[in-house]
């Protein structure tokens, strides 16, 4: 099942563990260009800090040279304020160097977690899938890609170097002020940081809960866009309004609190701050009283502390991004450590077809433990055959298609091609021989011609157009302005289900594969088109192994062999004269369905 992605209530994931295992996206070990670009941004941080550090020093030795009141000194101050405005360009320089040099990392380290967690994600399980919510995976690795640049940024180019600074100003203070001043500013730091942690810890509360409104938020509306047409069929737009509008006024309830959150901490660390200021220049005033320090020293205290306190005011934020990145790189890794329901075997081989015979053993599978699905089915396809599956709805019918693709495994038995257990060979090798026509044809929001070459890759155009051919698709795409670079929009929305049904089929028959699945395969087709379509897939299964899922029964009267399902296992099996000479389950349907059809023509 998918993990949980909801930050409400979460523990906050151990840093070190954490960024561990973020640490081989950062400093790869394939990309010695990337690392030698860390080293050098190092070296720019500290070049930036130096830069830093000597503006003070600058500034207190104007002040100084001007109270002497020497003209001799004119040229000196001079110096001197080029060499306090070089400094201040050379602070802005070096950090934006450090940024162009730095970013590619970041952003490669980027690119490389999302695209492993979104190879991962088609790694795992149907069953997963099923349960997942699109909107909320999505935000996950949004948020859990943006985390890893703004983490580095803040780790690397704030915390560090901000106590870099602290450790040099306490050595400053201690060689020019002595300990009271260096004590004095170590437990206004300290203060500070018990402060600012504090009420980021509650200010993360506030922001979880918001993050989780958000997430939610983002699922109704994803959830409601991807069903459109359900939605419209229930004229039920105003009720969807109304669940996306609770859940964005819960989001905006979260929001509020937090943002306010951010004031009262924005007024406590200004009070620390500032008072340790008032002290700080209090002192060196009294200094100067009594003839032991200088103008220039009040303004070089205060100077140093003024440069402390800009990167302390963003500690706070600094404090819950990262935390925050946290939680989202941890969510991301949650994603990254959800084993596979099915996996190859160690060693699996690859599948071999040879004559492409297809044999289900014996086989029983659940999809949950109090629920049954097929018990103990056993029949076999044989190469070059067509065996068609019937029966009433949750007979088991679409199950028998996931198991052949091994989208999940058998409870007991197995599943043979050519004698070769399929739990035995690796899932690419096998799903490569299969090709498959499902009942509910999704394309991909993009062209026709690319959903029907994304039945084999590089396939040329006129293959593509070929298969479209044999799946009578070419008279309607040649009506269409841009033809094969026709847009079919979302999930194919554009096209109609008979339509989106000739594109699958085309795709199929692109992929060419030794074993073929027609899943209700002709169920959205006019009568006229199911006509041509089924001349042509009674071509295709001539040189095929073919398993034909079906509930309209005049499809599959060419079958070799029809097996009537109900409740998970054989009611009855032979062809169609034999089937309806039984005058049983088969020859009910059939009456059936002739009344149906009757009643349609009238």
């Amino acid at each position: 099942m998918p993990p949980d992605y909801s930050t409400k209530g979460q523990i906050d994931p151990p840093m070190i563990p954490t960024l561990k295992r973020f640490l081989p996206y950062l400093w790869p070990k394939d990309e010695p260009t990337l690392r030698l670009r860390i080293v050098i941004a190092g070296v720019l941080v500290l070049c930036a800090k130096a830069a830093v550090l000597s503006m003070p020093f600058a500034y207190k030795a104007v002040v100084d040279g001007m109270t002497a009141g020497t003209e001799a000194a004119l040229t000196v101050l001079f110096a001197l304020v080029a060499a306090y405005g070089l400094a201040r360009f050379g602070q802005v320089m070096f950090d934006n160097l450090r940024n162009i040099v730095f970013e590619k990392v970041g952003q490669e380290a980027a690119r490389r977690l999302a695209t492993n967690v979104f190879t991962h994600l088609h790694q795992l399980s149907l069953r997963f899938h099923l349960g997942r919510r699109t909107g909320e995976i999505t935000k996950v690795i949004e948020r859990g890609t943006k985390s890893i640049d703004i983490m580095l940024y803040f780790l690397l180019f704030n915390i560090a170097p901000t106590l870099i600074e602290l450790i040099a100003v306490l050595i400053i203070f201690q060689v020019k002020f002595g300990f009271g001043l260096v004590a004095a500013t170590m437990t206004m730091v300290a203060i500070y940081i018990f402060f600012t942690r504090k009420v980021t810890d509650w200010r993360n509360a506030l922001r979880a809960e918001m993050n989780d409104m958000d997430t939610r938020a983002i699922g109704r509306s994803v959830d409601a866009l991807l069903n459109y047409e359900t939605v419209k069929y229930f004229t039920a737009e105003d009720r969807e309004g109304e669940r996306y509008n609770r859940a964005m006024q819960d989001w905006a309830n979260a929001a509020v609190k937090s943002e306010n959150s951010l004031g009262m901490l924005n007024i406590g660390q200004s009070l620390i701050t500032n008072l340790t200021m008032f002290g700080a220049m209090s002192y060196s005033v009294y200094g100067w009283s009594q003839g032991q320090l200088t103008v220039g020293d009040l303004v070089l205290v205060n100077a140093l502390l003024m440069q402390l306190f800009r990167p302390l005011d963003l500690l706070g934020m600094v404090y819950r991004t990262i935390r925050q990145g946290l939680v989202d790189m941890d969510a991301m890794f949650k994603l990254i450590d959800t084993d596979p329901e099915i996996k190859d075997k160690p060693g699996a081989a690859t599948l071999h077809v040879r004559a492409g015979a297809v044999a289900f053993e014996d086989v029983a599978f659940a999809y949950d433990t109090d629920r049954e699905i097929l018990k103990g089915l056993s029949f076999t396809v044989p190469p070059d055959g067509t065996l068609a599956i019937v029966g009433p709805s949750g007979a088991g019918k679409s199950t028998l298609a996931r198991l052949l693709f091994r989208f999940y495994d058998p409870k007991a038995g197995a599943i043979l091609i050519d004698g070769q257990d399929i739990s035995n060979v690796t899932q690419n090798s096998l799903r490569g021989a299969i090709g498959i026509v499902p009942q509910d044809s999704v394309l991909f929001n993009d062209t026709i011609g690319y959903n029907i070459g994304y039945g084999r890759n590089g396939a040329t155009q006129e293959e593509i157009e070929a298969a479209a051919q044999g799946a009578a698709l070419d008279d309607f795409i040649a009506k269409l302005p841009d033809g094969y670079e026709t847009q079919v929009g979302e999930r194919g929305l554009k096209l109609s289900g008979g339509e989106k049904q000739r594109v699958a089929i085309a795709r199929t028959l692109l992929k060419n594969p030794p074993i073929l699945i027609l899943d209700e395969a002709t169920s959205a087709l006019d009568s006229r088109t199911e006509d041509e379509i089924q001349a042509t897939l009674g071509k295709i299964s001539e040189r095929r192994t073919t398993l034909i899922i079906a509930h309209r029964l005049s499809t599959i009267t060419y079958a070799d062999e029809i097996i009537v399902l109900n409740d998970g296992q054989i009611a009855e099996r032979g062809n169609h004269r034999m089937l309806l000479a039984k005058k049983g389950l088969y020859a009910d349907m059939w009456k059936r369905q002739a009344e149906d059809r009757q009643l349609e023509a009238v």
